[in-house]
């Protein structure tokens, strides 16, 4: 397998795209005004505990109070009033485990992890497990009995437990305790602030997107990771030179004319996986729905009609579909309850076979995913854990011109598109100036909230930049005049 990782980079945003044999499997943004919270960990302060509900809210210094569940306290008997177990004003250390998703604030736990790049640091545990996708029991065991010596030769038998990553696979002694010292003294710092800080504060900030990718993405079949930012490129090979030395060979930076998500064909395929259709090369095609309580995805033949029969073209269709969502709910990062509506099926073995290609193209999700058989019904029902909005939640926004029943660009997502273009048209043209025509809610936002990027694109490029409103333009659409 060719696997190639590309990351582009601005001031506004971090974009992280994974390719596999010149497709691409999954875009990941993260946003610098409003970065995900997943990971970090805060000294919080309980605001409401709400025994009817066995659920308590707890003020981490965001705008909404997030939550947290009895089950998530670590208590042992989960059954305990909740009341018994916190109180308005405790102070209580939580880590988030899923972002802010439209009105619902965050979600937390007090069982705390800290991910390195072959470990998992659980303070206050006492076991080791190993991740579940390094599957050769010898291995396993080789793994666990390693961290076993590693903990017990550093004193940590009994204080804390561990996870072995599936990048821990193959890896030898000498990683494995790196990894144990420095999530050791990362514990160590982190148990100071949270003596030392008043709640609400934040303890730990999870790394930044650029980071991640290394840590959690890198693997050994990655054949190349572009970085088209030069000071974050030098920042990713610091980083993995001290921590992921094995993919240092692997870093390149990339300063070509086209830009690089261009190149790849990235873009236009981030505009496809915000559409509801999604064609598939037999004729048949996906309809995918996206609704606050869940995900309904429709498999159609469409003008495929097969050679022998309609079972031979259901059965076809159904396993062509199967491959095709396991890459959709990647990439458009789907999330909660998804509803399958494969196409009817008689025959039990190619029901059986169709679910066969639907685990196998999970395999390589990073999020866990639990399927159940064909209901009554014919469908499909699954979940996929939801830990950030996805693609259409983070770049899209209810159309106020249909009442919310669509989704057009938010003035962000616009703005940034326009930025991008404009890079590319001074690359491509170099133009003395540029006009950008836009609605007023893009213009706006260009002038406000943007103004800082707007400029800093400008001393960039060294043109100058004119704004006019077109009043007839939708949202989303604009036009870049050179002058």
């Amino acid at each position: 397998m060719n696997a190639e990782i590309l990351m582009n980079i601005t001031p506004t945003e971090t974009r992280v795209a994974v390719v596999e044999n010149g497709v691409l499997q999954e875009i990941v943004i993260e946003r610098t005004n409003h970065r995900g919270l997943v990971g970090n960990i805060y000294k919080g302060k309980v605001v409401r505990v709400l025994p009817g509900m066995q659920a308590a809210f707890v003020n981490i210094g965001l705008e909404r109070a997030a939550f947290i569940h009895a089950a998530e306290l670590g208590h042992p008997d989960s059954q305990t009033p909740i009341n018994q177990l916190l109180h308005e004003g405790q102070s209580l250390v939580v880590q988030v485990t899923k972002d802010p998703i439209g009105t619902k604030g965050a979600r937390l736990t007090t069982q705390l992890t800290i991910p390195s790049r072959y470990l998992v640091y659980m303070p206050g545990a006492d076991h080791v497990g190993v991740s579940q996708r390094i599957d050769d029991g010898g291995e396993r065991d080789r793994l666990k009995q390693m961290v076993q010596d590693c903990m017990e030769a550093e004193g940590l038998t009994g204080e804390a437990g561990f996870i072995l990553r599936t990048a821990a696979e193959g890896v030898g002694e000498e990683e494995i305790l790196a990894d144990t010292r420095y999530l050791r003294r990362l514990w160590r710092k982190l148990e100071e602030r949270i003596s030392e800080y008043s709640s609400p504060a934040v303890v730990y900030d999870e790394l930044p997107l650029y980071l991640r990718t290394l840590r959690d993405y890198a693997r050994p079949e990655v054949d190349k990771i572009l970085v088209d930012s030069r000071e974050t490129f030098e920042k990713i090979l610091q980083f993995s030179q001290q921590y992921v030395p094995e993919i240092e060979d692997h870093l390149n930076y990339y300063a070509g004319p086209r830009p690089v998500f261009e190149l790849y064909s990235v873009e236009d395929e981030i505009q496809r996986a915000l559409e509801r259709k999604v064609p598939l090369k037999s004729g048949g095609y996906l309809v995918i729905d996206q609704t606050e309580a869940m995900t309904t995805i429709d498999v159609n033949t469409g003008g495929f009609v097969g050679r022998r029969n309609l079972e031979e073209t259901i059965y076809k269709t159904n396993l062509e579909a199967a491959n095709a969502i396991g890459r959709q709910l990647r990439l458009r990062n789907l999330g909660g309850i998804i509803i399958l509506d494969f196409i009817d099926m008689t025959d039990p073995e190619h029901q059986r076979q169709v679910l066969r290609m639907l685990e196998k193209a999970l395999e390589k999700d990073h999020a866990k995913t639990k399927i159940s058989g064909v209901s009554e019904l014919g469908l499909v029902e699954m979940t996929r854990k939801r830990i950030r909005e996805s693609l259409e939640q983070m770049l899209m926004e209810p159309c106020k011109a249909c009442d919310g029943r669509g989704s057009v660009k938010t003035p962000e997502t616009v703005c940034y598109e326009i930025f991008r273009e404009i890079l590319r048209e001074d690359r491509a043209y170099g133009a003395g100036t540029y006009l950008v025509l836009a609605s007023q809610s893009v213009l706006d936002r260009l002038q406000d909230e943007d103004s800082d990027g707007l400029a800093d694109l400008e001393a960039f490029i060294g043109k100058t930049i004119k704004l006019q409103v077109e009043s007839l333009y939708a949202q989303d659409y604009y036009d870049i005049i050179l002058q």
